[in-house]
């Protein structure tokens, strides 16, 4: 929904009725992953994609529908044994899309969660999908990691007490329902993962009947820059385009410029040990930051390197450097007391093997590798690779 909410939101606050349809789950080859979401606006235009061109047009008219009709519906999809090329996917895999009627009436949230998602603070949005009991169908559930203790339909420090303001927000119907799925919202939200759960009707975990999709709005994954050189530019300008949030770092103010990465969120005069150190001690390195090392510099990288091959939570660690380079500081890194395990987390050289020279292209084969590590590929040709080309969703991503 993250791609498509600028335009959902202008229409929202228009007061004009939008049919949404999102990917809620995917099976084998499925071309768009869990999330993913297209508008049908009130001029009849479509917004967004759920299958990269398969079932646009089935949706579209699905979409139509539901606005007329006002009940969602939750509709899969998947190879026509008929006509493949009619409705279904023609690359074999299967979608499960969930088509709802969104406006000011039927999703009064909105509008709250978007302001959210704008200002980078985590929110995850639960809703019904598939449920034996239709009135069910559509119920919503808000999850955030700061909004105290929920009775009664409330939120706030305490249970609301006669002097005590707290916002009324929606619940699933049941406090069974609610604390099920808020416990897994919760650590659905910490890895920036959407998925489908399953439960009881009444919330039960050990209990089928009732499917709820979770939307995890956490803020953009980290990527940190380190070493202000053209590469450097490079690899923000990708990690930008690839959806993360950018720090480029230098502890030399004559090279860390804004001027010199305006594609970087942020661009920091530090030395980038202390400033690595500074953010895991701040909590604000998780499980998706990515750190890449360009300096190939021993004064900067290995004390930086210390730091960051000892981090219990990052996604990859990554530092540039000849092969002469990258054997000297494995042994100053050994030197400094990092053991084998620790070192074993080091992508050095880093990149895959494109056969890259220039900046831009360097840049490439950084991202090729973090992605083949996000998602388990690995980095080989699709033509020579046999299997399934999408893998396993990494919780992570």
């Amino acid at each position: 929904m993250r791609d498509v909410l600028p335009e959902l939101m202008k229409w929202w606050e228009a007061g004009e009725t939008i049919g949404v349809g999102t990917v809620v789950a995917t099976f084998q080859s499925a071309p768009r992953p869990a999330g993913a979401s297209m508008l049908v606006g009130p001029d009849d235009s479509a917004v967004g994609s759920v299958s990269g061109g398969c079932v646009e047009g089935a949706v579209y008219d699905l979409a139509q529908s539901v606005v007329s009709s006002g009940a969602p519906v939750l509709q899969r999809y998947g190879v026509s044994d008929d006509d493949a090329f009619a409705v279904g996917l023609t690359c074999g895999g299967i979608l499960d899309v969930y088509v709802e009627k969104v406006n000011q009436e039927t999703f009064p949230e909105l509008g709250e969660i978007a302001a959210d998602i704008e200002a980078g603070r985590p929110v995850a949005l639960a809703t019904v999908i598939e449920h034996p009991d239709p009135a069910w169908l559509g119920r919503r559930l808000v999850v955030r990691p700061d909004a105290g203790i929920v009775r009664d339909g409330y939120v706030g420090e305490d249970a609301p007490g006669p002097t005590q303001t707290s916002r009324t927000i929606p619940t699933l119907g049941s406090p069974r329902a609610d604390d099920a799925v808020r416990d897994d919202a919760m650590g659905l939200l910490a890895a920036g993962h959407n998925a489908t759960l399953t439960y009881g009707p009444d919330g039960e975990r050990r209990g089928e009947g009732m499917r709820v999709f979770v939307w995890a709005f956490a803020p953009k994954p980290r990527l940190l820059v380190f070493g202000a050189i053209d590469f450097a530019a490079a690899v923000a300008r990708v990690g930008a385009f690839l959806g993360y949030h950018v720090t480029v770092c230098d502890a030399r103010p004559v090279f860390a410029t804004n001027s010199r990465f305006p594609e970087a969120d942020d661009v920091v005069v530090d030395w980038p040990h202390r400033y690595l150190t500074a953010e895991h001690e701040a909590g604000r390195i998780d499980p998706r930051t990515v750190v890449t090392v360009l300096t190939h510099d021993p004064k900067f990288d290995v004390p930086l390197l210390e730091v960051a091959l000892r981090l219990p939570d990052v996604a990859y660690v990554g530092a540039m450097g000849s092969r002469r380079t990258h054997e000297d500081r494995m042994a100053r890194l050994r030197e400094a007391g990092l053991d084998e395990e620790e070192l074993s987390r080091l992508s050095s050289p880093i990149g895959l093997d494109l056969g890259a020279r220039t900046p831009e292209e360097t840049a490439i084969s950084i991202a090729a590798e973090i992605i083949a590590g996000r998602w388990g590929g690995s980095g080989r040709r699709l033509g020579v690779t046999a299997g399934r080309i999408h893998g396993e969703t990494n919780p992570l991503g």
